[in-house]
């Protein structure tokens, strides 16, 4: 199995690591799914020709701005129209499914695709209860069960580690579909550790918890047979336009999503607006000001800076961008930025 591989700590530079690329495969306000979908090839398309490393998708349901509930499909759909580019989830929410189930999908994607297919899971629903209870998760799990789930997943794709079974997952048995684990606490974090697998953390969503998370992950870590030392990536939201300005108005769109989850109405990605103090109240703009206080939004120059200082105190050996913006030339400009300012294309 191959094996991700540190860079050195403490002399981390943008340029040393990898980037890559998460999508929530957003629809927007006069968009409908099928745009969504073409969209998000055509960025993969693109941020493969510019060097980014991986390619995920995120399983949520119920979400008017979200197209990506069906992960697995639209694994397949990215990875059919591009060539290198690694393609995975981030994450597959384990509890949603019969690891059965996601040992079969996810052997199917590696045979067609091999050498491509990453296996990121969460255990979360990712979505509200009464959603989650239709897609026969147990009402009352609290996602306690992750580690035995993942268990008897990772023993279906690799039968010989826990004995014989006389459940098989064809396809999916004795084929190498590197494994990480997501999260936005501390549970997956130690989890990880303790397995010696990849750990992916999502600051993007919960910036509070990241430094010690990621703490937790690496004091826990244990040797294994994928990782010998530690592996972090960690998301984080990024708008880069041409001025600090432009990037500014931009990020309007993923503050007024973040307003109307806040507010309990969730809707398709709006386009930006001037002036969010006429939308929201103060109690509001606090709110969703500290939920997004990651963020980096701005020119070339100041987003280079302010990722570099992202990296220094995460000391992240790949950092995966989450860019939520209306338009979708300007999402692909985003990433172009990135790519210009961090690997000189």
């Amino acid at each position: 199995m191959s094996k991700e591989k540190s860079v050195n700590k403490g002399a981390k530079q943008l340029r040393d690591i990898p980037l890559s690329v998460l999508d929530l495969v957003p629809i927007v306000v006069g968009g409908t799914a099928a745009d969504s979908f073409r969209n998000s090839l055509d960025l993969a398309q693109h941020v493969e020709k510019w060097g980014f490393h991986r390619y995920w998708l995120a399983e949520h349901h119920g979400m008017p701005g979200v197209a990506s509930s069906a992960t697995s499909v639209v694994i397949s759909y990215i990875a059919s129209g591009t060539s290198k580019i690694r393609v995975g989830s981030g994450g597959i929410m384990l509890p949603n499914h019969a690891p059965l189930v996601i040992a079969e999908q996810f052997g199917t994607l590696e045979s067609m695709y091999p050498g491509r297919i990453d296996l990121g899971l969460g255990r979360a629903p990712g979505t509200d209860p009464l959603t989650a209870r239709a897609l026969r998760r147990d009402f009352q799990s609290s996602g306690d069960d992750f580690p035995e789930l993942l268990a008897e997943l990772r023993s279906y794709l690799n039968p010989s580690s826990s004995g014989s079974s006389s459940v098989r997952a064809i396809p999916g048995e004795g084929l190498n579909i590197p494994i990480w684990l997501l999260g936005s606490s501390g549970f997956s974090a130690r989890l990880a550790g303790e397995l010696g697998l990849p750990f992916a953390f999502a600051s993007h969503f919960s910036p509070d918890y990241t430094l010690p998370a990621l703490e937790i992950y690496r004091s826990s870590f244990r040797p294994s047979e994928v990782l010998d030392e530690p592996y972090v990536m960690v998301g984080v939201n990024v708008v880069a336009a041409d001025t600090d300005e432009k990037a500014q108005w931009l990020a309007t769109s993923q503050e007024l999503q973040f307003l109307n989850l806040l507010r309990n109405q969730p809707t398709p990605l709006n386009p930006p607006v001037e002036n969010m103090d006429e939308i929201w109240n103060d109690y509001e703009k606090v709110a969703v000001k500290w939920q997004l206080r990651s963020m980096i939004t701005g020119s070339p120059e100041t987003v280079k800076e302010k990722l570099q200082a992202f990296l220094d105190v995460t000391q992240a050996d790949e950092l995966i961008i989450h860019t939520q913006v209306f338009d979708h030339k300007a999402r692909l400009r985003s990433y172009e930025i990135l790519a210009e300012i961090v690997m000189g294309k």
